[in-house]
């Protein structure tokens, strides 16, 4: 569900035109598969650098297709730090150390 801030963004033609070049394009390329885990159908499109209410206005971070990524459900929840089912909150740093994850936030599931 979008942020009050960005629900004129996502409603918006520009936005949609442009989700739907970019689900078409990937269909083509690979039949639309996740691009992070490349084993299930993408779900979401997704911004790589993500949306603030500063950036909202900027066509080069929200319109450019560089900048969008398709993803199945699970990568973009587990980016987002939304999870599901039995998942530890738990990850391994660069240095191979265990840390905890920020505070789960509520599941999308």
């Amino acid at each position: 569900m979008a942020k009050k801030w960005a629900e004129a963004f996502y409603n918006s033609k520009a936005w949609q035109h442009c989700r739907a070049t970019l689900i078409s394009n990937r269909v083509n390329i690979d039949g639309g598969l996740c691009e992070i885990c490349h084993e299930v159908p993408g779900f979401i499109v997704d911004h790589i650098k993500e949306l603030t209410p500063e950036n909202i206005d900027d066509p080069n971070i929200t319109l450019n297709l560089d900048n969008l990524q398709y993803v199945c459900k699970k990568c973009h929840d587990k980016k987002h730090g939304y999870f599901c089912g039995n998942e530890r909150g738990y990850f391994f740093n660069d240095d191979g150390q265990v840390q905890a994850l920020p505070p789960i936030k509520k599941s999308h599931c």
